[in-house]
């Protein structure tokens, strides 16, 4: 494994979770490197099922060190919440977990922000996007902050001036407390990792949310605040470009989105809540109904290249064992143009027709299988077609939620 990056390579939720759970057993540290609480990765161990937001995946192994980079953005009653359900459910955390001093911290002020100006795009409303605007515009507040009370309490003035809205001492006090009760985990994460890397450690990087929600590469403005491709993997982390040796994407046999935005496969409304109630498509973190359709090669063939993907894992493949058609996309039409690669015009993609090439189902149940050679053929035909056509090879399938319902293609 050595250092690999594993990335969303649609609109998020497609499994990440799951594979980074499955992974994670070979890996010595897993590193969560963007994001935040708006996340919501879904692990399923024998009959217990744990739903991360901040924590990596990893640390449902025993003997993994799990990290929070810089590039993610942290609520400290919620990181702090998360351990504590850990803890109570005989999860080890203290000694396992570290976090970067240099992650910024969402105030109470940026969820004000959010939940007024992010409804538009169908943010969650948890001050992610705002934590990282402050965060560009050099006026966050960063981890190290909390352990500092001189520097909590000049930075913090500073972000309150002129608000009647907010009681700073309140604020102050609440969060100096959240810091003495995260210090433990505070740690220089670049130095930890290239030391790691030098002493031959396998590290795998957990990526949140989806490559059409990058900042820079997704379907803007409808995306996240962060850079949710492979990229984010370094600067999120402190580690160079040199060092990763494997990307790995993960997607959905199908799409899906949550919030607003374009989706130009998304299935009418009976077919919707077909698929959605089979494959228990809600938000882990929000809870909402996700938006479903067929899949999507153009998208996932954008997410190929500016992830450098060297392959893919597809989950969820058994949500289609009852679909006698299966439809992929392959093109947009758009005023009389054909697309046959990503348009960044969101008019295109907001008002394009798919361009469709339709599959013989395989009518089977799936979730008993446990090799790729033991699929129904149709279906073996169906995941050889994804792959052609995103010219990348498929390295695991997917066909149920539990750790045991996976395997190498």
């Amino acid at each position: 494994m050595s250092c690999t990056i594993v990335v969303g390579a649609q609109w998020g939720d497609e499994g990440k979770g799951k594979i980074i759970d499955i992974l994670a057993s070979d890996a010595d540290v897993i590193v969560r490197y963007q994001g935040g609480n708006n996340a919501g990765h879904t692990v399923v161990v024998g009959e217990e099922v744990f739903i991360l937001h901040l924590v990596p995946s990893g640390i449902l192994h025993k003997g993994k060190t799990c990290i929070i980079g810089n590039g993610v953005v942290i609520d400290p009653a919620a990181l702090l919440a998360e351990i504590e359900m850990l803890r109570k459910k005989g999860v080890e955390v203290d000694g396992n977990l570290l976090i970067s001093e240099a992650a910024h911290v969402i105030f109470p002020y940026h969820k004000v922000i959010d939940k007024r100006r992010g409804a538009e795009i169908g943010t969650t409303g948890r001050g992610i996007g705002p934590c990282y605007v402050d965060k560009m515009a050099r006026c966050g507040i960063r981890m190290v902050d909390l352990v500092n009370e001189d520097s909590l309490k000049r930075k913090l003035k500073a972000n309150l001036e002129g608000s009647r809205e907010f009681d700073f001492e309140k604020i102050y006090r609440e969060y100096l407390d959240y810091g003495k009760r995260i210090k433990i985990y505070l740690t220089n994460v670049p130095v930890f990792l290239n030391n790691a890397i030098s002493k031959n450690k396998r590290i795998l990087f957990e990526g949140a949310q989806g490559t059409l929600l990058d900042i820079d590469h997704g379907t803007y403005p409808y995306v996240t605040s962060s850079s949710a491709t492979a990229g984010g993997a370094l600067s999120g982390t402190g580690v160079g470009p040199t060092r990763i040796d494997k990307v790995i994407g993960v997607v959905k046999a199908y799409t899906t989105r949550v919030g607003e935005g374009p989706f130009p496969t998304q299935f009418k409304d009976d077919l919707m809540e077909k698929i959605r109630h089979k494959g228990k498509e809600f938000g882990a973190t929000t809870g909402r109904p996700r938006r479903c359709g067929w899949f999507d090669a153009i998208i996932t063939r954008h997410a190929v290249i500016v992830n450098g993907l060297d392959e893919i894992a597809v989950t969820k493949l058994d949500v289609l064992d009852e679909m006698e058609k299966i439809k992929i996309c392959t093109g947009y039409k758009y005023k009389g143009k054909q697309y046959k690669d990503f348009p960044a015009d969101i008019d295109v993609l907001t008002g394009c027709e798919p361009v469709y090439e339709e599959h013989n189902g395989w009518m089977r149940d799936t979730t008993s299988v446990t090799s790729y050679e033991n699929l129904p053929k149709n279906a073996k035909a169906y995941l050889g077609r994804l792959s052609k056509l995103l010219d990348v090879k498929i390295g695991m399938v997917s066909v149920g939620s539990k750790r045991c319902q996976a395997f190498r293609a």
